[in-house]
């Protein structure tokens, strides 16, 4: 699981851990231990920003955020067309 800082807590981590989920958040500030820094998993970190951005582009179409359609494959045109708009609003 990746999350942001407000996360670090050294309870939480070992409690994900207990159920066999690995926690990658960057340590605060006032966190002398830093017992479980690693340098190669907090790349990954540093890449999350791709799948919030992502999520925030799909976001500006409402009718995918509130999902006025009932049937998947109505939705999911609709999400394929929203992605064709973000594409295209990239390209240009």
């Amino acid at each position: 699981m990746i999350a942001d800082r407000g996360y670090d807590s050294d309870p939480l981590r070992q409690r994900l851990k207990k159920r066999g989920i690995e926690l990658i958040a960057p340590y605060r500030k006032n966190n002398q231990g830093r017992r479980y820094e690693d340098g190669r998993k907090l790349r990954r970190y540093k890449r999350r920003w791709i799948v919030e951005r992502t999520n925030a582009w799909l976001g500006q179409f409402r009718r995918l955020l509130v999902r006025h359609e009932h049937l998947l494959s109505t939705y999911r045109a609709f999400f394929y067309l929203a992605c064709f708009w973000i594409t295209l609003r990239r390209c240009l």
